[in-house]
């Protein structure tokens, strides 16, 4: 269950990076893993697959000391999904951490007036 919320966290994360400029695999598991997230090849390639195929990275291939290295690119419907998901996360971060104060208010222990 943990998973599936963390790929949609990093999904949000590379949509990020990607708008800011062109990403390639390796590059994005070092960032990614600067945030606590761990990802093998095997989960990154395809989620960055996934994330083209349906229109929100588009790619393309430059050669990088002699081998082909795979950039991506947000699109047009990558940043309008980016954008959506920017106002989600405010949303809910505000509600989550709202409610988190008010439990923190209600359960702090009453004030020890020993020192008086």
């Amino acid at each position: 269950m943990l998973r599936d919320f963390f790929l949609g966290f990093i999904k949000i994360h590379v949509l990020h990076h990607a708008a800011q400029e062109p990403i390639y695999g390796v590059a994005m598991i070092e960032e990614l893993a600067r945030h606590g997230y761990e990802l093998s090849p095997g989960t990154l390639y395809p989620l960055l697959h996934s994330l083209e195929e349906q229109g929100y990275l588009a790619r393309t291939n430059q050669v990088v000391e002699g081998r082909v290295r795979k950039y991506y690119v947000i699109t047009i419907e990558g940043r309008t999904a980016l954008q959506e998901a920017k106002l989600k996360i405010a949303e809910l971060v505000r509600e989550v951490l709202a409610d988190e104060g008010e439990q923190q208010t209600s359960e702090a222990p009453p004030q020890s007036r020993t020192g008086l």
